[in-house]
């Protein structure tokens, strides 16, 4: 029995750090400073924060104005005018913010007064938007977005209906893009300024009316995905709404809490018994109190000792308290386990209870022995059962039988441990990129091939219906311009693809994120252009069906060793409909790409990615983005910039400067020409991209001519010369 009570005694530092971590949840309010205030209405206010005009009662960067000529009082963020409405020791504290918004009357007519302006700088303080935060536009059809600081752009999105019925599809709490939509926003945000795309003030003449509906408002703004939820009646909706943006904080003079120690004399963790940790946003760190202890550990002495004897649901014996920990026994005359319910019994004869003891603990070990192995199989039955549920609900069954008749070899099916094993179970360090429609892994697989491993983002059920049909299609594209895709994972929720790796980079990145002043010849930029226009005019005639690829931008335009355009993810990409009649799926196209009669018609077509591939060739010719912030901001699309620049004359004006310097004048004319009947409101006036593939090969060996036309002049002037003193001495005359 001695040897029992030892070992119980052994197992108490461990028990007892379990149960000092659910004590921890018993903690009393944070506290401020001594002789400082910790409430502002019914906001507690803990240290490092305080009120600004007790200049000793917070940390530097922390201080909070508290406006006392509203009942209850209010918390404000000075220098912002942000209320606040929660602050969690945890790092986190929620703001409200009014929704932008612009309004419209029953004509579609801009109503002045209504578009407030709302933007939020955070810059050199300690406060970072959350990635809980999501960004949403709400309106029929709206089109949102926000830039940083420099003014790029961060996030954005398109909501539409159909005119037919002004909320046809949209559904209260879901915002997939029918009325409303939403994206995501990155870590470390610090400025946030929203805009609205204004469809129906930008109406040319010829162009398509969008449907408005009687004095209703578009509205954007950023908001915490959890406590905002969608509700059709915001689609009538004229008045002003507030919303709740989570913003995170830190201590952020430093990076971490290993740089904040060496310098003791700032560090923000003043209670001896705390715990530092780094922000998961952003540089800095916060401080929290150690397991046993609870308070302030922004506070010297703020952590205290937890009497977890005073919780007398831990301890059903006799209780000792210690400096963040107890000590829990039974009381005189009993033994057992004190830390259960009747776990203490009186003692009996030795060797009775011992054999008791002996015989029930083996009893319990094999009872709990064969419980494990058995819960293991039937884990792993249902893992096995579970992962062919997927399979044949994402068309395996269905695609093995079609890649078995078409004795398809270059196509494979992986499994999920293939692709864990290539990915090294989807690392971050694999990371090649994140988008829209999920993020891509750098993989190496079994056989040493270098693979681009897509894990996509959940699907709606009816996109799984026709996937095994779509990948054999897709698997069958083989053109020298396009990224091959080499197989796929079906045992998962949500199908991996498995693509060649292209390891250039995009075409988005070789024009807007190198060395802007790096000059790109002319004949490279048109040869992109060439190729990647014959890439999709292969998939929209060529391929049977044909496919639509519904997402065309320079972001998925990718670029080999050699600089040979490849495109790339078909994430947006769509079979062409059998029925002229069918309407296809809503898709998530990108800002600045979207073709404007989708907006009204939601009909996805081959026209679409022709509008699209035009602002590419814009891209290429000037180097400015599809959204850019230069200039006034109904002016900022680049399409809209040249098609008001090609009708004043001065579409040079708008080129990059090598392009100014370099293209023929007949080589200029024929672009501009092509562009300006792609970019037509009217999809049907727009040409196939089979003809813009035509053209853009035409005017690039135009341009080759005329350069080496130019070429051959100059060498035969230089080599006339360099023979003239020659000719000249023959005659008989001296030039010496």
């Amino acid at each position: 029995m001695a040897s029992s009570y030892s070992l119980l005694l052994l197992l108490l530092p461990l028990l007892t750090v379990v149960l000092s971590m659910q004590a921890t949840s018993q903690i009393s309010p944070l506290v401020s400073l001594p002789g400082c205030r910790n409430k502002c209405g019914n906001i507690t206010v803990p240290y490092p924060f305080g009120f600004q005009n007790e200049p000793n009662c917070f940390r530097e960067r922390f201080g909070l104005f508290c406006n006392e000529s509203y009942n209850p009082p209010r918390l404000f963020i000075p220098g912002y005018n942000q209320e606040v409405t929660e602050i969690s020791p945890k790092g986190e504290l929620h703001i409200s913010v009014t929704a932008k918004r612009s309004c419209y009357n029953s004509s579609g007519g801009y109503i002045n007064g209504t578009y407030m302006d709302t933007y939020i700088p955070l810059i050199g303080s300690p406060y970072l938007f959350s990635v809980g935060n999501s960004f949403f536009a709400v309106g029929c059809p709206n089109q949102g977005y926000f830039v940083d600081a420099e003014g790029y752009y961060v996030s954005g999105c398109v909501s539409a209906c159909r005119p037919a019925e002004f909320s046809l599809g949209s559904t209260n709490g879901s915002c997939t893009g029918v009325g409303c939509c939403q994206s995501s926003i990155p870590n470390g945000l610090d400025f946030y300024e929203p805009y609205l795309q204004n469809f129906r003030s930008s109406r040319a003449s010829g162009d398509p009316i969008i449907f408005v509906n009687p004095t209703n408002c578009s509205y954007v703004f950023l908001a915490d995905s959890n406590r905002f939820h969608f509700n059709k009646s915001y689609l009538t909706r004229i008045d002003d709404f507030k919303v709740q943006v989570s913003i995170d904080w830190a201590v952020r003079n430093v990076g971490n809490c290993s740089y904040a120690r060496r310098n003791m004399t700032d560090y923000a963790c003043r209670s001896e018994n705390h715990v530092c940790y780094d922000s998961d946003n952003g540089p800095g760190y916060l401080c929290k109190c150690s397991n046993g202890y609870q308070g302030n550990p922004y506070i010297t002495g703020g952590c205290e000792d937890i009497n977890e004897c005073e919780l007398d649901y831990l301890c059903y014996g006799d209780c000792v308290n210690t400096i963040g920990s107890y000590i829990c026994t039974c009381r005189q005359g009993t033994e057992g386990d004190a830390l259960m319910k009747n776990g203490c019994h009186k003692k009996d004869n030795f060797t009775l209870v011992l054999k008791i003891i002996t015989g029930a603990s083996v009893g319990v070990f094999l009872v709990g022995f064969a419980s494990f192995w058995l819960y293991l199989g039937m884990k792993k039955r249902r893992l096995i059962r579970t992962r062919q549920q997927f399979f044949e609900q994402n068309g395996g069954v269905l695609l093995r039988q079609q890649m078995s008749y078409f004795k398809t070899t270059t196509f494979k099916i992986y499994t999920k441990e293939e692709l864990e094993k290539a990915t090294n179970k989807f690392s971050e360090e694999r990371v090649l990129g994140r988008g829209g429609h999920g993020i891509v892994y750098k993989g190496i697989l079994d056989d040493g091939t270098v693979a681009a491993i897509k894990k996509s983002k959940l699907t709606e059920e009816q996109e799984t219906k026709e996937f095994a049909k779509e990948m054999l299609i897709l698997a069958q594209i083989n053109h020298k311009n396009v990224v091959k895709l080499l197989g796929c994972c079906l045992e998962v929720e949500v199908p991996i693809l498995v693509y060649e790796y292209i390891s250039n980079g995009t075409l988005y990145h070789y024009i807007h994120k190198n060395n802007i002043n790096a000059p790109i010849p002319l004949h490279e930029r048109l040869r992109i252009a060439a190729e990647s226009a014959d890439a999709l005019a292969y998939m929209h005639s060529s391929a049977s069906p044909p496919i639509l690829h519904g997402d065309v931008k320079t972001a998925n335009i990718l670029l080999d060793d050699n600089f040979v355009a490849k495109v790339s993810d078909f994430g947006s990409s769509k079979l062409a409909p059998n029925d002229e009649a069918e309407i296809a799926t809503l898709v998530q196209g990108t800002c600045g790409y979207l073709d404007p009669e989708y907006l009204l018609t939601c009909q996805l077509t081959d026209k679409s990615d022709v509008y699209s591939f035009a602002v590419i060739i814009l891209e290429l010719l000037t180097r400015k983005k599809a959204l850019y912030f230069e200039g006034p901001e109904e002016n900022r699309s680049l399409a809209s910039s040249f098609r008001v620049a090609k009708k004043e004359g001065r579409f040079i004006e708008i080129l990059d400067g090598q392009v100014r310097d370099e293209m023929k004048q007949e080589v200029l004319e024929e672009i501009g020409d092509l562009v300006v009947h792609c970019l037509n409101m009217n999809r049907e006036e727009r040409p196939t991209m089979r003809e813009v593939a035509d053209t853009l090969e035409k005017a690039r060996r135009l341009q080759k001519q005329s350069s080496n036309e130019e070429n051959h002049i100059e060498e035969t002037e230089s080599l006339l010369v360099d023979e003239l003193p020659l000719i000249w001495n023959q005659g008989g005359d001296n030039f010496n």
